[in-house]
């Protein structure tokens, strides 16, 4: 039996354990907009800000700003400010980025191999 399912929740699951759950932060930042791309991104090499803008149609700067920095403050990103004129900064995963690969990548072949051909998402 999985992990997952043979862990006992109590019933109701009260809110506060919801709220406090380590797997629901992880489920809430996988399940925005950006940043698993990000990750994904960053997870072939390290890049500069406006080359990262320029690799994700759609994105505002305003919104790879706010992703980057709570990445960053998650732990799965790295900013590098390098003393130039004008400074330059570079992003990168950490170690915990790094970690998140596999995992992600499992998750990833999952749904697309219970995708349908006519939608996005997996089949029921």
């Amino acid at each position: 039996m999985p992990a997952v399912i043979a862990h006992e929740l109590p019933s109701p699951v009260p809110l506060d354990e919801i709220a406090a759950c380590p797997v629901t932060d992880l489920f809430r930042r996988i399940g925005d907009k950006w940043s698993m791309l990000v990750v994904i991104l960053l997870g072939k090499r390290a890049y500069r800000y406006n080359e990262l803008h320029r690799s994700i149609e759609g994105v505002s700067q305003r919104m790879l700003t706010r992703t980057l920095r709570t990445l960053e403050d998650d732990g799965f990103v790295r900013r590098e400010v390098y003393p130039s004129v004008p400074p330059s900064v570079e992003y990168s995963l950490t170690p915990l980025g790094v970690s998140l690969l596999a995992p992600l990548s499992a998750l990833a072949e999952w749904a697309v191999a219970n995708a349908s051909p006519t939608s996005s998402g997996p089949t029921a």
